[in-house]
């Protein structure tokens, strides 16, 4: 007996072996959909970086030109845009923006033609889906078709950086309670001054004495300066130049490398000098400085 199940048991494990398996049926979910990256970078940041600012004046600025445009900067409240995003970085970089801040490539910032600075909007890459928040402290871009201007580490977190440029959707957004623009500081009350009664003046004959006319004495080089900033951006000179305007004259110089001097001047003394120092400091530019005249030779 055990002879003849030997060739039955071979016979059964080639037919095994040479026939297909019967196909598995798993009822597997599906695949979950492609999640939206939301790289925002969260919300505390973004907060934190809005109580940084903390009275920091808000610009909006003069109407400016550009390569013949005339941009108007202005407080839209419900701001939305799609169109084109750039970004700029190392040539740029610890540079001064258009509101007076050193530029870091590595903050979560941009440069916008017309809203306010500081203001924030939200960026959504359309090709991708992320969505970051950022702040706006600059001016640009002035490249036809681009609304807005990534700082290096936005371009990043966005996926824009290798690409150069991405289609995107804006839209402002108010991050740390930062609602409103900040009000103007309210006048101080107009000074009142008591009148005193005024005592009777007695008038005394003096001899009158021979003596030179005084001689009108003349601050020699009084030709004061106010230097603001250095910027590369044409665009970026324009705006400044226009925002400036309300302090003083404006005067703007090429240096080499590319950049333009910006400065307010000439004033006929120090003391008008340091109260246009004052103001645009006031207004936001800390590395605002003076520059004394040049003493003749």
């Amino acid at each position: 007996m055990r002879r003849l199940l030997l060739p039955v048991l071979a016979g059964l494990a080639v037919a095994a072996c040479g026939g297909k398996p019967a196909p598995r049926i798993v009822n597997a979910p599906p695949p979950p959909p492609p999640r939206l990256v939301d790289v925002s970078d969260d919300s505390a940041a973004v907060a934190r970086d809005a109580a940084k600012l903390g009275n920091w004046p808000v610009k909006i600025g003069k109407p400016y030109q550009v390569a013949g445009i005339t941009y108007y900067p202005a407080d839209e409240r419900d701001y939305r845009e799609d169109g084109v995003a750039s970004w700029y970085g190392p040539g740029f970089h610890a540079g001064s923006t258009a509101n007076g801040e050193r530029y870091d490539q590595d903050d979560l910032t941009a440069a916008h033609r017309t809203l306010p600075m500081p203001s924030w909007v939200e960026v959504e890459n359309r090709d991708n889906g992320r969505k970051l928040t950022v702040r706006i402290n600059d001016r640009g871009p002035f490249a036809r078709g681009r609304i807005i201007d990534l700082s290096r580490k936005a371009a990043q977190l966005l996926g824009v950086d290798r690409a150069g440029t991405a289609r995107v959707r804006l839209r402002r957004v108010y991050p740390g309670g930062r609602s409103e623009i900040a009000p103007l500081p309210p006048s101080p009350p107009p000074l009142v001054v008591a009148s005193a009664p005024v005592a009777p003046v007695t008038t005394i004959a003096l001899p009158t004495a021979s003596r030179e006319p005084a001689r009108a004495t003349t601050s020699t080089g009084a030709n004061w300066l106010v230097q603001v900033a250095a910027l590369g951006d044409g665009g970026r000179v324009s705006w400044l130049k226009g925002f400036l305007s309300s302090f003083g004259p404006v005067l703007t110089e090429s240096l080499p490398g590319g950049l333009t001097r910006v400065r307010l001047g000439p004033f006929g003394s120090e003391t008008m000098a340091s109260a246009a120092l004052a103001q645009v400091r006031a207004a936001g530019y800390a590395d605002a400085r003076l520059i004394p005249p040049t003493p003749s030779r």
